[in-house]
């Protein structure tokens, strides 16, 4: 990542994913160092340092994690891990997906939303995970997977 900095946020580049240029990633720079260490579990359960087992996606849930999937639909920890279990995950870089567009922002002292999109071979997604470190290692408190369109203009989120 090559940030460039423009009015007190960094902006990072990516390789073009998509035909048309995704808006650039917005963090503040006290956060790219936390970003980066998030960056390495995303997508979640697809990425070596999530883990590979059962035992290791549990450690990295929080008790009362939840998420929504793309279908709109929400489903509970336990759903998860036993999805995991039955349906092992593919591992998202042997599988060539993408992911691109990241966005950090802080939520609490030790609680984060970090954004993305990630294209599972042409099954594009915008994809939001809150993580927190309070007590100890990175959890997962909610996930939140929205399909789009490939080829949808984006738009940039109002500056604060």
């Amino acid at each position: 990542m090559n940030p460039r900095e423009r009015g007190g946020l960094l902006f990072a580049d990516r390789s073009a994913v998509m035909l048309k240029e995704p808006c650039p990633s917005r963090v503040e720079p006290d956060l790219v160092q936390t970003l980066e260490e998030l960056r390495e579990f995303e997508p979640i359960f697809h990425r070596e340092r999530s883990g590979r087992s059962c035992e290791d996606f549990r450690r990295l849930m929080a008790e009362d994690y939840w998420e929504v999937g793309a279908s709109g639909r929400r489903y509970d920890r336990d759903f998860i891990l036993q999805q995991l279990e039955e349906h092992p995950p593919a591992d998202a870089q042997a599988a060539g997906w993408r992911c691109w567009d990241f966005g950090l922002r802080r939520l609490g002292q030790e609680a984060y939303l970090l954004t993305y999109t990630l294209d599972q071979s042409g099954r594009v997604t915008r994809r939001a995970t809150i993580w927190d470190k309070s007590s100890g290692p990175w959890r997962i408190l909610y996930h939140q997977g929205t399909l789009a369109s490939a080829d949808e203009d984006d738009t940039d989120p109002p500056e604060s």
